[in-house]
Protein backbone atom coordinates (compact mmCIF):
# COMPACT_ATOMS: atom_id res chain seq x y z
CA UNK A 1 0.00 0.00 0.00
CA UNK A 2 1.03 3.61 -0.48
CA UNK A 3 -0.20 7.09 0.38
CA UNK A 4 0.24 10.27 -1.66
CA UNK A 5 -0.10 13.99 -1.06
CA UNK A 6 0.84 17.26 -2.74
CA UNK A 7 3.83 18.89 -1.04
CA UNK A 8 6.03 21.98 -1.21
CA UNK A 9 9.79 22.20 -0.74
CA UNK A 10 12.44 24.90 -0.89
CA UNK A 11 14.99 25.88 -3.46
CA UNK A 12 16.87 28.75 -1.87
CA UNK A 13 14.27 31.46 -1.32
CA UNK A 14 11.72 29.87 -3.69
CA UNK A 15 8.99 27.37 -2.94
CA UNK A 16 8.51 24.50 -5.38
CA UNK A 17 5.67 22.01 -5.62
CA UNK A 18 5.35 18.30 -6.18
CA UNK A 19 3.41 15.17 -5.31
CA UNK A 20 4.93 12.74 -2.82
CA UNK A 21 3.83 9.10 -2.64
CA UNK A 22 5.33 6.94 0.09
CA UNK A 23 5.11 3.25 1.02
CA UNK A 24 3.00 2.82 4.13
CA UNK A 25 4.97 -0.03 5.68
CA UNK A 26 8.62 0.56 4.85
CA UNK A 27 10.94 2.58 7.09
CA UNK A 28 13.50 4.81 5.33
CA UNK A 29 12.60 3.49 1.87
CA UNK A 30 14.72 4.11 -1.21
CA UNK A 31 13.42 7.09 -3.15
CA UNK A 32 12.77 8.18 -6.72
CA UNK A 33 12.51 11.69 -8.15
CA UNK A 34 10.01 11.55 -11.03
CA UNK A 35 10.00 14.16 -13.82
CA UNK A 36 6.76 14.45 -15.85
CA UNK A 37 6.54 15.05 -19.57
CA UNK A 38 6.28 18.48 -21.20
CA UNK A 39 2.61 18.81 -20.19
CA UNK A 40 3.53 18.91 -16.50
CA UNK A 41 2.45 17.27 -13.26
CA UNK A 42 -0.85 15.65 -14.17
CA UNK A 43 -2.92 12.91 -12.57
CA UNK A 44 -1.05 10.44 -14.81
CA UNK A 45 2.21 11.14 -13.00
CA UNK A 46 0.57 11.18 -9.57
CA UNK A 47 -0.69 7.71 -10.50
CA UNK A 48 2.76 6.54 -11.63
CA UNK A 49 4.30 7.92 -8.44
CA UNK A 50 1.77 5.85 -6.53
CA UNK A 51 2.70 2.76 -8.52
CA UNK A 52 6.36 3.20 -7.65
CA UNK A 53 5.43 3.78 -4.01
CA UNK A 54 3.39 0.58 -4.02
CA UNK A 55 6.60 -1.17 -5.12
CA UNK A 56 8.45 0.22 -2.09
CA UNK A 57 9.92 3.53 -3.31
CA UNK A 58 9.14 6.95 -1.85
CA UNK A 59 8.45 8.92 -5.03
CA UNK A 60 8.38 12.67 -5.56
CA UNK A 61 6.78 13.75 -8.83
CA UNK A 62 8.11 17.27 -9.29
CA UNK A 63 6.20 20.22 -10.73
CA UNK A 64 8.69 22.03 -12.96
CA UNK A 65 6.10 24.72 -13.70
CA UNK A 66 5.64 26.02 -10.17
CA UNK A 67 6.60 29.52 -11.30
CA UNK A 68 4.72 30.05 -14.54
CA UNK A 69 1.95 27.46 -14.32
CA UNK A 70 1.32 24.56 -16.65
CA UNK A 71 1.62 25.64 -20.28
CA UNK A 72 -1.16 25.27 -22.83
CA UNK A 73 0.40 23.51 -25.80
CA UNK A 74 -1.65 23.03 -28.95
CA UNK A 75 0.38 20.18 -30.41
CA UNK A 76 3.81 18.59 -30.90
CA UNK A 77 5.35 21.62 -32.60
CA UNK A 78 4.47 23.92 -29.70
CA UNK A 79 5.61 21.28 -27.22
CA UNK A 80 9.02 20.99 -28.85
CA UNK A 81 9.36 24.77 -29.00
CA UNK A 82 8.51 24.97 -25.29
CA UNK A 83 11.15 22.35 -24.45
CA UNK A 84 13.75 24.21 -26.52
CA UNK A 85 13.08 27.42 -24.57
CA UNK A 86 13.08 25.87 -21.08
CA UNK A 87 16.38 26.77 -19.34
CA UNK A 88 18.31 23.61 -18.48
CA UNK A 89 20.20 25.20 -15.59
CA UNK A 90 16.94 26.21 -13.90
CA UNK A 91 15.46 22.76 -14.35
CA UNK A 92 18.56 20.99 -13.05
CA UNK A 93 18.60 23.33 -10.04
CA UNK A 94 14.98 22.42 -9.31
CA UNK A 95 15.82 18.73 -9.61
CA UNK A 96 18.72 19.13 -7.19
CA UNK A 97 16.28 20.73 -4.74
CA UNK A 98 14.00 17.72 -5.19
CA UNK A 99 16.88 15.35 -4.44
CA UNK A 100 17.72 17.36 -1.32
CA UNK A 101 14.07 17.24 -0.22
CA UNK A 102 14.00 13.47 -0.57
CA UNK A 103 17.32 13.15 1.26
CA UNK A 104 16.38 15.30 4.23
CA UNK A 105 12.94 16.85 4.16
CA UNK A 106 10.82 13.86 3.17
CA UNK A 107 11.50 11.59 6.12
CA UNK A 108 14.99 10.06 5.98
CA UNK A 109 14.74 8.07 2.76
CA UNK A 110 17.39 5.68 1.56
CA UNK A 111 19.35 5.90 -1.72
CA UNK A 112 17.77 8.10 -4.40
CA UNK A 113 17.13 7.39 -8.06
CA UNK A 114 15.64 9.52 -10.81
CA UNK A 115 13.22 8.81 -13.64
CA UNK A 116 11.32 10.77 -16.25
CA UNK A 117 9.13 10.55 -19.33
CA UNK A 118 9.65 12.33 -22.67
CA UNK A 119 11.03 15.75 -21.66
CA UNK A 120 11.34 14.30 -18.17
CA UNK A 121 13.39 11.41 -19.53
CA UNK A 122 15.69 13.91 -21.23
CA UNK A 123 16.21 15.71 -17.92
CA UNK A 124 16.55 12.49 -15.94
CA UNK A 125 19.60 11.54 -17.98
CA UNK A 126 21.02 15.07 -17.84
CA UNK A 127 20.55 15.05 -14.07
CA UNK A 128 22.31 11.71 -13.74
CA UNK A 129 25.26 13.27 -15.59
CA UNK A 130 25.22 16.54 -13.65
CA UNK A 131 23.86 16.29 -10.10
CA UNK A 132 25.08 14.84 -6.84
CA UNK A 133 23.22 12.33 -4.71
CA UNK A 134 21.78 9.98 -7.35
CA UNK A 135 22.28 6.21 -7.30
CA UNK A 136 20.27 5.10 -10.37
CA UNK A 137 18.52 6.59 -13.40
CA UNK A 138 15.74 5.29 -15.63
CA UNK A 139 14.65 7.43 -18.58
CA UNK A 140 11.54 6.64 -20.61
CA UNK A 141 11.79 7.83 -24.22
CA UNK A 142 13.81 10.91 -23.31
CA UNK A 143 15.12 12.92 -26.24
CA UNK A 144 18.88 12.73 -26.64
CA UNK A 145 20.02 15.37 -29.13
CA UNK A 146 19.57 19.16 -29.27
CA UNK A 147 19.16 20.86 -32.63
CA UNK A 148 21.04 23.88 -31.25
CA UNK A 149 23.29 24.48 -28.27
CA UNK A 150 23.10 27.87 -26.58
CA UNK A 151 22.95 29.43 -23.12
CA UNK A 152 19.51 27.90 -22.56
CA UNK A 153 20.54 24.47 -23.80
CA UNK A 154 24.31 24.25 -23.22
CA UNK A 155 24.70 20.48 -23.67
CA UNK A 156 22.43 17.68 -24.77
CA UNK A 157 22.11 14.31 -23.05
CA UNK A 158 24.41 12.89 -25.72
CA UNK A 159 26.97 15.60 -24.93
CA UNK A 160 26.72 14.78 -21.22
CA UNK A 161 26.73 10.97 -21.46
CA UNK A 162 30.40 10.51 -20.60
CA UNK A 163 29.76 12.20 -17.24
CA UNK A 164 27.11 9.67 -16.11
CA UNK A 165 27.50 9.18 -12.35
CA UNK A 166 25.19 6.19 -11.66
CA UNK A 167 23.76 3.07 -13.33
CA UNK A 168 21.39 3.97 -16.16
CA UNK A 169 18.49 2.26 -17.92
CA UNK A 170 17.21 3.88 -21.10
CA UNK A 171 13.80 2.74 -22.40
CA UNK A 172 12.75 3.60 -25.95
CA UNK A 173 10.33 2.61 -28.70
CA UNK A 174 11.69 1.32 -31.99
CA UNK A 175 9.11 3.36 -33.93
CA UNK A 176 10.00 6.68 -32.25
CA UNK A 177 9.25 9.83 -34.22
CA UNK A 178 11.25 12.07 -31.86
CA UNK A 179 14.27 9.88 -31.09
CA UNK A 180 16.02 8.32 -34.10
CA UNK A 181 17.28 4.78 -33.43
CA UNK A 182 20.71 6.04 -34.47
CA UNK A 183 20.71 8.38 -31.45
CA UNK A 184 20.04 5.43 -29.13
CA UNK A 185 22.91 3.52 -30.76
CA UNK A 186 25.19 6.53 -30.37
CA UNK A 187 24.21 6.87 -26.71
CA UNK A 188 25.19 3.27 -26.11
CA UNK A 189 28.50 3.78 -27.89
CA UNK A 190 29.35 6.86 -25.84
CA UNK A 191 28.43 5.20 -22.55
CA UNK A 192 30.41 2.08 -23.44
CA UNK A 193 33.50 4.09 -24.40
CA UNK A 194 33.27 5.94 -21.08
CA UNK A 195 33.04 2.67 -19.14
CA UNK A 196 29.61 3.39 -17.69
CA UNK A 197 27.11 0.89 -16.24
CA UNK A 198 24.00 0.99 -18.40
CA UNK A 199 21.21 -0.90 -20.15
CA UNK A 200 19.24 0.14 -23.22
CA UNK A 201 15.91 -1.42 -24.13
CA UNK A 202 13.93 -0.61 -27.27
CA UNK A 203 10.44 -2.04 -27.77
CA UNK A 204 9.27 -3.18 -31.21
CA UNK A 205 5.99 -1.70 -32.43
CA UNK A 206 6.16 1.17 -29.94
CA UNK A 207 6.47 4.88 -30.57
CA UNK A 208 6.67 7.84 -28.25
CA UNK A 209 4.66 7.85 -24.99
CA UNK A 210 3.81 4.15 -25.19
CA UNK A 211 3.32 4.00 -21.39
CA UNK A 212 0.64 6.73 -21.45
CA UNK A 213 -2.72 4.96 -21.13
CA UNK A 214 -4.46 8.33 -21.66
CA UNK A 215 -3.26 8.31 -25.27
CA UNK A 216 -4.83 5.24 -26.89
CA UNK A 217 -3.10 5.90 -30.20
CA UNK A 218 0.28 5.61 -28.49
CA UNK A 219 -0.38 3.23 -25.59
CA UNK A 220 1.00 -0.31 -25.88
CA UNK A 221 -0.20 -2.22 -22.79
CA UNK A 222 2.14 -5.23 -22.93
CA UNK A 223 5.24 -3.17 -23.59
CA UNK A 224 4.17 -0.60 -20.99
CA UNK A 225 3.79 -3.29 -18.34
CA UNK A 226 7.14 -4.85 -19.19
CA UNK A 227 8.92 -1.48 -19.23
CA UNK A 228 7.53 -0.47 -15.84
CA UNK A 229 8.41 -3.83 -14.30
CA UNK A 230 11.90 -3.57 -15.81
CA UNK A 231 12.34 -0.13 -14.25
CA UNK A 232 11.24 -1.44 -10.83
CA UNK A 233 13.74 -4.31 -11.04
CA UNK A 234 16.47 -1.87 -12.02
CA UNK A 235 15.72 0.50 -9.17
CA UNK A 236 15.42 -2.39 -6.74
CA UNK A 237 18.82 -3.72 -7.80
CA UNK A 238 20.52 -0.35 -7.48
CA UNK A 239 18.67 1.36 -4.62
CA UNK A 240 17.56 -1.33 -2.20
CA UNK A 241 19.92 -2.49 0.57
CA UNK A 242 21.55 -5.80 -0.16
CA UNK A 243 21.36 -8.63 2.36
Amino acid sequence: MSAGKDVTFARGGETLRGHLAVPEARAAPPAILLIPDVYGLSDLYREIAGRFAACGFATLAIDLYTREGTPTLAGPAQAMAWIAALPDRRVLGDLEAGVDFLASGAGKTGPIGITGFCMGGQYALLAACSLRGLSACVSFYGMLRYEQRNATKPRSPLDAAADLTCPYLGIFGEDEALIPPSDVVELGSRLERAGKTFELKSYAGCGHAFLNHNRPEAYRPEAAADAFERSVRFFDANLSPKA
